[in-house]
């Protein structure tokens, strides 16, 4: 792996993981809180939003480093050529499904722009996380293509 595909691999983990401590902190804050009378409003959707940022930036780092979970059942008694065949339909089949995703979630980004929606509690504006999973959506599926279209066995 390249030098900047490993600095930008390293700051998508810090981000995520940032996120996800984020997600466990306000969680953690709030459930002390309910049991010491002061409840945080507005955890919950702080909590999704992070979740949100972790779950992407999850997918991707995933996506990319090729470690989804896989059934190795049926892969690992085929010969060598069919495996590779069965991979490469895997991840074709992958970039269809977050392509098909990117597209579903532009299309009702579109559609709810104008609305200016936004959390109850805390205000939190739903456009910029929705353009977030298109834009993850695409990365994933781009990721996926990348992997099915490698000349060596996928």
């Amino acid at each position: 792996m390249n030098d900047s595909r490993s600095r930008v691999r390293s700051l998508l983990v810090v981000v995520g993981g940032g996120a996800l401590l984020a997600a466990m902190g306000i969680d953690g804050f709030a459930v002390v809180g309910r049991h010491l009378g002061f409840p945080l409003l507005g955890s919950i959707e702080a909590v999704q939003a992070a979740v949100l940022v972790a779950g992407c930036v999850a997918l991707l780092v995933a996506t990319q480093a090729r470690r989804h979970a896989s059934v190795h059942l049926l892969v690992d008694r085929l010969p060598p050529r069919g495996a590779a065949l069965l991979r490469r339909a895997g991840f074709l089949l992958g970039a269809l499904l977050f392509a098909a995703l990117a597209v579903a979630s532009a299309w009702i980004a579109i559609e709810l722009w104008p609305g200016h929606e936004e959390s109850e509690w805390l205000h939190i504006r739903y456009a910029p996380l929705r353009a977030m999973t298109v834009l993850f959506a695409a990365w994933v599926a781009a990721a996926f293509l990348r992997a099915a279209l490698r000349r060596r066995d996928p």
